[in-house]
């Protein structure tokens, strides 16, 4: 199987495959609501989750990871290095950082939330208090500030690198897919600047998950393609 047909398969597979642990953590953990949720609520319905709530978080933050070495396989191919390397090599730069990035804030959930989840359901109300106020700024560090925010960019950065090399190749439907992807995503990071000025970011959490789920079809677009295209 050639190289082209493997990135293919790889993206059509990772976009179905984050919306698993996705789908999972809707379902335990009333995800992505629970992140606008008091601490304290947090932290008890995570504890009730036990460990099928911590494997999804696992699965979720691999998933992410896979975005690493994908980005790179979708945006370099030697014709594109050849007739855009700028872009070809930005993307593939863009769309590493923004698997790390969104990997490492989710790796928050995996090894620091269960022991400040396990203090709050245990321990004194000063005990409760500290463990509340531990989460709320590990959420806005690891969570607003490192995966949402910035890798939210990063990904749109990548997206958009890669949809104008698609233009450039005449793929109209995955470019102008990925074009609105990436301006969904970019308007739902602005959450995060609006939460710490005090304003409610519930509009631009509706765009962020429109944008997931126009990445979801960006991927599927990306693999049929290279499925469909003659081998390189």
């Amino acid at each position: 199987m050639s190289g082209q047909r493997i990135t293919g398969l790889a993206a059509i597979a990772l976009a179905i495959g984050f919306n698993i642990p996705y789908a999972a953590l809707a379902s335990l953990y009333a995800y992505p609501a629970i992140l606008r949720r008091p601490a304290g609520e947090a932290l008890d319905l995570f504890a009730a989750g036990g460990p099928p709530l911590i494997l999804a978080w696992i699965g979720f933050m691999l998933a992410a990871l896979a975005m690493v070495p994908l980005a790179t396989a979708l945006s370099i191919t030697p014709q594109r290095l050849a007739a855009r390397p700028a872009l070809a090599v930005g993307a593939a730069v863009s769309g590493a950082l923004a698997g790390l990035a969104q990997a490492i804030g989710l790796s928050r959930w995996v090894f620091a939330v269960p022991a400040l989840a396990q203090a709050h359901r245990a321990g004194s109300p000063e005990a409760q208090a500290s463990a509340e106020h531990a989460f709320d700024l590990l959420n806005a560090w690891g969570g607003v500030a490192i995966g949402e925010h910035l890798g939210q960019l990063l990904t749109a950065a990548f997206v958009l690198q890669v949809a104008l090399l698609q233009r450039a190749e005449r793929r109209t439907i995955a470019s102008l897919l990925g074009i609105t992807t990436a301006a969904l995503l970019v308007a739902g990071a602005a959450e995060g600047p609006a939460i710490a000025l005090g304003a409610s970011g519930e509009a631009f959490a509706l765009t962020t998950i429109g944008g997931f789920l126009g990445l979801t079809l960006w991927l599927i677009a990306a693999g049929v393609g290279l499925l469909r295209a003659p081998r390189a």
